[in-house]
């Protein structure tokens, strides 16, 4: 079962770390619509966290079938990735968001002035 947990553990962070890395390509090719769909998506995964104290919930149902607590017990993840994934992704998505916010009011601007 512990198996199963970390293999859809790794799928779910795989796809919310794709939505990181997209979110700034979005807001450069200006696909706002999607930027605000990958922006939402984040966001209830942060909500996930939050109502979970910061812990992940896949987490909490993994601790239920090992007693291994390394950072990543509960992933395929590479330890170090899974110690500082919080620190790495959240500025990810604040760089990310920035470049939204800088293609949605500043980007149209600059391209008039030219």
């Amino acid at each position: 079962m512990l198996i199963a947990i970390k293999l859809l553990h790794t799928i779910i962070w795989a796809l919310l770390a794709g939505c990181i890395a997209a979110l700034p390509v979005t807001g450069l090719k200006r696909r706002f619509n999607w930027s605000l769909l990958l922006t939402v998506i984040i966001l209830i995964d942060c909500g996930v966290l939050a109502l979970n104290r910061g812990r992940c919930p896949m987490t909490s149902l993994a601790a239920n079938f090992t007693s291994d607590r390394a950072d990543n017990f509960d992933i395929y993840l590479p330890v170090w990735l899974a110690r500082y994934n919080k620190q790495i992704f959240g500025s990810l998505f604040i760089l990310g968001e920035a470049v939204v916010v800088w293609s949605r009011l500043v980007k149209p601007r600059l391209e008039r002035i030219a």
